[in-house]
Formats: structure tokens, C-alpha cells, sequence
């Protein structure tokens, strides 16, 4: 059998591959064309995002960040200049650049120079030892401290009274506040004042001068006693019932604290220093150094005083009267860690229930376990 080899020639071999290059390219084409597709969707995508945004800012974390940098780098300024993203190429590119430099940033690993910082807790108790106590001086906060387990010198001592604007030892006893002064001498206080309320009566509005004394250490308030003539006389006789040695308010109190007012008159400073209760008089408009007291008064107008129309001495004396009954047993106190001036005899049984006390219609309202 004779074969007949014919020679392969660069034309026929054109015509045998001719069906597999038309193949490629039709299936080039489509899957050019289907990308294109995707790419006008994604277009369209970011368009419709961008019209809802407006001006907003798109914020993005460190790791948003990184991937688009590293998609937009791959692909260049050209390329995302025709895609049309929602973040312009300078911006990607410019992320890129940041995130490179950030590779070769060092300088966290760089030791940090000069002296530790004092710890908080040792600036915290060194403010305190030199706040409670006046007379301390740098060597002795120091061996406070050296006793609580933080060894400091006494310069440091010093640099952190000096930071937070507190004198030396000696010069801090001669400054002692006003606070400090209340604090240590609670148990011997008093404080007392007037307050006036606007009272209907058969000869029209009145207006009646409430005489109040406060324990600052309790809280507990006095109702000494009203007139519409705070003359000298009333004064001084409220004075003797205050200091009456049987059942006086001030029995046991050293100071009472006062402010300027011309109805603390002369006669009735000289009758408590007789029954050695010293007046401690305030210097002109300060409030605030009688707080205690006003801000008693305040909560007595707030909650009761101006909620009511008041017709008649009488009507009066119960309003004042029912108010303390709350203040002291059933209103707790923000200056008392939240505690009742008169605790209850027995605690609370959890389960129950819980009735409410009204007083003066409703006015006055407080909540506590049935007992």
C-alpha cells in the first residue's frame, strides 16, 4: 500500500486552525462584552450613590482604606478615571501612598525620652493628705505616702501641689476655707434665717416673716416661729426660746451662723453670746455661705410655698408644718447620700407592697414598703 504524504504549507494550516480562532474570538467577545456590563452597572451603582449622598462625606475605616488603595494602584489614574468611582484616583492613589509610608514609619519603636510620669494615684492621694490636712508640709505627705506603698521625695511632693495651685504647708494652715472650717465644727453648728411668704387675710395680702433654725450636721430644720413685725422684742423672744435650757433648739450649739440682716439686731447677738452661743455674722451677699439653709428654703418654695394660694394664718402654719413632717421622715436628701433625716424604724420588707403618703392633697407625695 503506497501512502502519499502531501506537505504542510502555512495555508493549510491557516485553513485547519481558521474554526478554533473564530471560537476564541467569538468567545473573547462575550465575555468582554458581559464585563463591559458589569462595569456599566457598578457605573450606574456609584452614580445612583453619589446623587444620593449629595455633599455628604463617606467616611471610611483603615481597612476600607487599604483595599481600594491596593484594587486602585493595580489598575492606575486612566483606568479609574473611566470607571468613574466614588472616590476620585488622586484620592486611592493618594491612600496607597500613605499606606506605603506607613510600612517604613519607625517611630512608634522610638523609646520615649525623660523622666516616667507620676502615676494618677500618687498626685490623687497627695491632693487629698494636703487638702484634709493644712498643717501637712512636703516631708510628712511624703511619709504618708512611703506608709500606703508609693516611695516619691519630697520635691515631687512639692511639684504636684505647686501644679495644681496649692500653697505649702504653713501658708496652707493660715488659709483654712470656709468648708473647712464648717466640717470641723458640724456638731456645734447652726444656722438661721428668714424667709417670707404672701398669706390672704381679712385685711388683704400679707406678707408674714418665717423664722427658720437648721443642724448642719442632721439637716434637721426648726420652725421657730412667723409674725408680720419682725421688731426687736420678737426677735429677742424667739432668741430665749431657742436657747431654753429644757428643750431649746440650740442646747449643745457653739456657733449659729447668720447673715446681715437688720432683724438680727444687737440685743439679739448679745442674748445668745449670754447663753454661749456665738453669732458667726456672714459678710454682705453671700448666700452661698449659708447654703444649707437656702437651699432648705428653696425647696420649701419650690414644692410647697409657691403651689399653693395660702388664705389665712392657719392655712399657713399646716402648710409649714406638713412640709417638715415630709422634709424629715419621708423626703430622702442628696447632702445625706440620698438617706432620710429620720431613718425608719424598721427596714424595708421587699415583698410588700408599696403604698404611697399624700400630704396637703396630693402636693407631697412619698412612696415606702407596707409594714
Amino acid at each position: 500500500m503506497i501512502v502519499k504524504v502531501f506537505p504542510i504549507t502555512e495555508t493549510s494550516m491557516n485553513l485547519i486552525l481558521q474554526p478554533w480562532h473564530l471560537v476564541t474570538i467569538f468567545l473573547a467577545s462575550w465575555i468582554n462584552r458581559q464585563q463591559q456590563e458589569v462595569i456599566e452597572l457598578l457605573r450606574t451603582e456609584n452614580a445612583v450613590l453619589k446623587e444620593k449622598l449629595g455633599k455628604k462625606r463617606i467616611l471610611l475605616n483603615d481597612d476600607q482604606r487599604r483595599r481600594l488603595a491596593v484594587k486602585g494602584k493595580i489598575l492606575g489614574r486612566k483606568a479609574l478615571d473611566k470607571i468613574g468611582t466614588l472616590f476620585t484616583p488622586d484620592t486611592i492613589l493618594r491612600w496607597h501612598r500613605q499606606l506605603v509610608a506607613r510600612k517604613w514609619d519607625y517611630s512608634d519603636r522610638k523609646k520615649k525620652q525623660g523622666r516616667p510620669r507620676i502615676r494618677q494615684v500618687i498626685v490623687d492621694l497627695t491632693l487629698r493628705f494636703a487638702k484634709e490636712n493644712p498643717a501637712w508640709g512636703y516631708d510628712r505627705i511624703q511619709g504618708e505616702l512611703s506608709k500606703v506603698g508609693y516611695q516619691i521625695c519630697d520635691s515631687t511632693v512639692a511639684n504636684i501641689l505647686k501644679a495644681h495651685g496649692i500653697e505649702p504647708g504653713p501658708t496652707r494652715k493660715r488659709m483654712g476655707s470656709w468648708s473647712a472650717f464648717l466640717k470641723s465644727h458640724w456638731d456645734v453648728m447652726a444656722a438661721i434665717d428668714f424667709t417670707s411668704v404672701e398669706v390672704w387675710t381679712k385685711s388683704g395680702l400679707v406678707t408674714f416673716y418665717l423664722l427658720f433654725v437648721m443642724e448642719l450636721k442632721t439637716r434637721r430644720v426648726h420652725f421657730a416661729g412667723y409674725t408680720t413685725s419682725p421688731h426687736d422684742a420678737w426677735v429677742k423672744q424667739m432668741a430665749r426660746e431657742l436657747t431654753n435650757h429644757e428643750d431649746g433648739f440650740l442646747n449643745g450649739k457653739r456657733y449659729l451662723i447668720m447673715d446681715r440682716d437688720t432683724k438680727f439686731c444687737e440685743s439679739f447677738r448679745a442674748f445668745l453670746s449670754n447663753e454661749d452661743v456665738e453669732p458667726v455674722r456672714l459678710p454682705p451677699r453671700s448666700p452661698n455661705m449659708n447654703a444649707h439653709l437656702e437651699r432648705f428654703f428653696g425647696s420649701l418654695k419650690s414644692e410647697c410655698l409657691d403651689r399653693l394660694i395660702l388664705f389665712g394664718e392657719k392655712a399657713m402654719r399646716n402648710a409649714v408644718k406638713q412640709y417638715l413632717a415630709h422634709y424629715h421622715a419621708e423626703r430622702p436628701h442628696q447632702g445625706l447620700d440620698n438617706e432620710l433625716i429620720v431613718p425608719l424604724e424598721h427596714p424595708p420588707v421587699v415583698d410588700a407592697n408599696i403604698e404611697s403618703n399624700e400630704r396637703l392633697g396630693g402636693l407631697l407625695r412619698s412612696y415606702r414598703r407596707a409594714a
